[in-house]
């Protein structure tokens, strides 16, 4: 028997079926830790010239309802942990595991991987002194953990010389400590023991698959080989349907799910953090939604079209322009310096983009100024 056909979609249909899958449409979901679950994860991004990343995402699905006190209970109590810059829900650590006990990865190894497992070999006493004093004091800061290396991690970029940094992050990957906690932009580390449930690891092939197959339930739809990440490495080639757009070219992979009742779909206004996953994957974005954008805060400001951190503004299941805003906390007001309008936005567009703007505002307790 051959392949089976692919689903014929759509450009609206296809854009449906990510705004959906991203619970962006209405209704809004209720609860905070089944939002994350459903995502999958959150980046860690502590960027505040609006909100942090994961509250700004957790308050576009949640709405008004939503505060970050809600986030922190739940990584108190544990039951979010932070893994490798992501928040996930802490049963999800056993889908990892594998991963982890392969550190630095299943053979062959690449160049970078066969010189970190290096790396990591020759300061193995340091490594044993970070774990030993965690075992003895419990959550420690890493400038307070002792660095005992031999050989000096070097690199061109910021890490350079970040030899305690950098071990914490290998040894982190390989299952033996965990982030307890963050004081600021802090990090307090203890062991991964301490911190981590102690669910058995989810075997390696069993795990990838899990992975994959919420990857296309959290997106909807996506390439068959995408936008890899430590925690998207897996395709979505064996899961969901195959999918066409009209117009777009190439095969995509589609969840079932999110293919029926297309037509009777029930859009809203959302203004999305620069890092949201609808967004993230640029190329998927200029593929599913003709969307010109791309975060400007690292460019000189002579150089910016939109703004340091220019916010995208999905209107039902289009993306139709960006918001550059700053929240100025110690004078009580969220400036926003534009609205991008990408087109020509109807008087009912407008309106729904500005109150939202308003929501926002209420939602941080600021006063909306706009310019």
């Amino acid at each position: 028997m051959g392949a089976p056909p692919s689903l014929e979609l759509s450009p609206r249909q296809a854009r449906r079926i990510a705004v959906r899958a991203q619970l962006l449409a209405a209704p809004r979901p209720r609860d905070v830790l089944e939002v994350v679950r459903h995502l999958g994860f959150l980046q860690v991004d502590l960027t505040r010239v609006v909100a942090q990343h994961a509250d700004l995402a957790l308050w576009t699905r949640l709405g008004s309802a939503y505060r970050p006190d809600d986030l922190e209970e739940l990584v108190g109590d544990g039951a979010i942990v932070e893994l490798r810059a992501m928040l996930l829900p802490s049963e999800d650590v056993a889908l990892h595991r594998a991963d982890m006990d392969a550190w630095p990865g299943e053979p062959p190894l690449k160049e970078w991987q066969e010189d970190l497992a290096d790396w990591v070999a020759a300061n193995d006493g340091c490594r044993r002194d970070i774990l030993a004093l965690l075992r003895s004091e419990g959550p420690t800061a890493a400038r307070d953990l002792p660095d005992t290396c031999e050989v000096p991690w070097r690199s061109t970029g910021w890490t350079n010389d970040k030899n305690v940094m950098k071990l914490l992050e290998c040894m982190e990957a390989r299952g033996e400590v965990a982030v307890a906690s963050r004081e600021g932009r802090e990090r307090r580390w203890d062991l991964a023991e301490r911190v981590h449930p102690g669910d058995p690891a989810v075997p390696a092939e069993e795990a990838h698959r899990i992975l994959a197959a919420r990857r296309l339930r959290a997106l909807g739809i996506a390439r068959p080989r995408a936008l890899e990440a430590w925690d998207e490495r897996y395709d979505v080639r064996g899961t969901g349907a195959a999918a066409r757009i009209d117009g777009v070219r190439g095969l995509w992979r589609v969840d079932p799910a999110r293919v029926d009742d297309l037509d009777d779909f029930a859009g809203r206004t959302a203004i999305l953090s620069p890092l949201d996953r609808l967004v993230f994957d640029r190329k998927r974005m200029e593929d599913l939604f003709a969307f010109d954008y791309q975060l400007e805060m690292y460019k000189p400001a002579a150089s910016r079209q939109w703004g340091y951190w220019a916010m995208p503004v999905l209107d039902g299941d289009e993306l139709v322009g960006k918001v550059d805003a700053t929240a100025d906390r110690e004078a009580g007001v969220l400036i926003v310096d534009a609205v991008h309008e990408d087109g020509d936005w109807s008087v009912a567009r407008r309106r729904r983009v500005h109150a939202e703007l308003d929501a926002l505002g209420e939602w941080l307790g600021l006063e909306v100024a706009r310019s």
